[in-house]
């Protein structure tokens, strides 16, 4: 038997399995969870993905999930948003507002979090290539709530690299991407103490990587962002502990659990002992996750709640900081208000009606666990040397290797479903068949008819009403400053504050970057 990392599973385990005892939890290498005491303090932050419609709509579900218990937001946008095409533009058409909310301007992002405290609650923004833009419009948004710079919070995932490896939602070529996420980076630690500029993403799991090839491209990308911040002069503890990372976890329970304290261990050496900091808070790798995705199914959805709770459990056990818990009819669409809150439901009965919480590493110490940590840890590091000897992460995704072993990865493991060499419950073993057995029905959130006229009627209005001159002057600026060196997040300020809109931001920098072209072979 093995793991899906190809990790042989041994009938029992015993002493003689496990390697070093890992210090205890909050000591290097952080093995055992970034805190001493880890839950008992303060427990991890949770987030209900959210987003769809107008920005109205998704106001209203974030009150909704905040009165329900929800500790933090987490924003989902819509893919013209995502890839800076305005609401307005004939491109959009059939997208907008459907797999999260579309933003167009600064207006848009002021009615979103309208009666929200941006000082007391902290957002989670899911979005890549235009996260320049809209961490610009989020920050002026709290400015104008008048949250000062040390109080605003949140996080926002500005991680081009796995877009062009797992997800497919880039804009400009790798490295103004990079430029672009670096500079946010560099411009935020300077002077936002509470936001993570960037949430490094495993979206490489979801496409198709197993756990360990998914730690290893995350823990890669990492370096490269973290090299190319040090080339700029910056020292590596001014920025290391606002590094964060976003994991995907599935029901492959121990083998989680095993990711992450491997994945923590392995960052902190780095840090350490490769890349000079001097800091703990540097050393120590934060992570959020999402608990479902690929491991949700379309047959028998209500199955994905279990999925959802495993999974839950499992994070719960290995230490993560934040958690979104998938709710179990986004196979199919948006949640409802419903299936919202039983996803949030989820995580409030592991943490408050399990003693998960009660003691910093429950699992520490059980032969199996320990055993497979360090078997992931070398699975890990194997994969990163493979990286490393073909010139890191940046390398590989250009000549498309990353890309290459995600796609067979992904065959491999759909053909092992398809002959029932991994079992998926509802789907390929105890599948119910017959129209007695059939599954209830679904309700269905779908983004209202009007929402794509309303996001384009708001774009035409705002583009008629703000101050043209000061917004072509603003675009002008961030044009010539795209052609030097110059850090642009504070133009991109500025063009936030003059009302310009992601689309026009968007299509003034990619006058001087160029869009990017995939390789066209492996």
């Amino acid at each position: 038997m093995k793991t899906r990392s190809g990790i042989e599973i041994k009938p029992v385990y015993g002493p003689d399995d496990v390697g070093t005892v890992p210090p205890q939890p909050g000591e290097f290498p952080y093995t055992r969870g970034i805190h001493r005491t880890m839950y008992l303090g303060k427990l991890w932050t949770m987030r209900q993905y959210a987003g769809f419609g107008t920005p109205r709509e998704t106001n209203q579900r974030f009150k909704y999930l905040l009165e329900q218990g929800q500790t933090g937001l987490s924003l989902a946008l819509d893919l013209p948003t995502q890839l800076g095409i305005d609401a307005d533009d004939p491109e959009a058409e059939g997208e907008v507002g459907k797999v999260g909310v579309s933003i167009g301007s600064l207006a848009d992002m002021e009615e979103l979090f309208a009666g929200i405290p941006l000082g007391k609650v902290s957002t989670s923004m899911t979005i890549n290539a235009t996260a320049p833009i809209l961490s610009a419009m989020y920050e002026e948004t709290a400015r104008k709530q008048g949250v000062p710079d040390e109080r605003i919070s949140g996080t926002v995932q500005n991680d081009l690299l796995k877009e062009f490896g797992a997800r497919g939602a880039w804009l400009f070529p790798i490295e103004p991407s990079m430029r672009l996420a670096c500079d946010l980076i560099e411009d935020t630690v300077k002077r936002l103490p509470r936001f993570n500029p960037i949430s490094i993403a495993s979206h490489y799991r979801d496409a198709g990587a197993n756990p360990a090839e998914e730690m290893a491209y995350t823990l890669s990308a990492g370096r490269a962002y973290l090299e190319n911040l040090l080339a700029r002069g910056l020292p590596v503890d001014s920025f290391a502990p606002r590094l964060s990372f976003f994991f995907y976890t599935y029901t492959n329970f121990f083998e989680e659990v095993a990711k992450y304290r491997a994945g923590r261990r392995i960052w902190a050496a780095l840090l350490r002992d490769k890349y000079g900091a001097k800091e703990p808070e540097s050393w120590r790798l934060r992570a959020a996750c999402v608990c479902g995705g690929h491991s949700l199914t379309r047959a028998e959805p209500l199955n994905n709640i279990t999925r959802t709770t495993l999974e839950t459990l499992a994070v719960a056990c290995a230490g993560v900081q934040s958690v979104f818990t998938a709710a179990y009819d986004e196979a199919f669409a948006i949640p409802t208000e419903l299936s919202a809150r039983t996803a949030l439901r989820v995580q409030q009965i592991v943490a408050y009606e399990t003693e998960v919480a009660q003691t910093a590493d429950p699992l520490g110490g059980s032969y199996f666990v320990e055993a497979l940590t360090d078997e992931m840890e070398k699975a890990i590091r194997a994969v990163m040397d493979e990286i490393d000897t073909r010139g890191g992460m940046v390398e590989c995704l250009r000549a498309g290797y990353i890309q290459q072993r995600i796609a067979q990865r992904a065959y491999e493991h759909q053909r092992a479903v398809e002959k029932g060499e991994v079992p998926v419950v509802g789907v390929n073993k105890f599948r119910t068949v017959g129209e007695a057995h059939a599954d209830p029905e679904m309700e269905i959130t779908a983004a209202s008819p009007e929402a794509a006229r309303d996001a384009a009627a708001r774009v035409a209005r705002l583009k008629r009403e703000r101050d043209a001159g000061k917004a072509t002057a603003a675009l002008r600026a961030l044009r010539d400053a795209a052609a030097g060196e110059e850090n642009l997040q504070p133009h991109i300020r500025e063009a936030v504050r003059a009302y310009c809109t992601v689309g026009e931001i968007a299509s003034a920098l990619k006058e001087e970057f160029g869009s990017y072209q995939p390789p066209t072979r492996f």
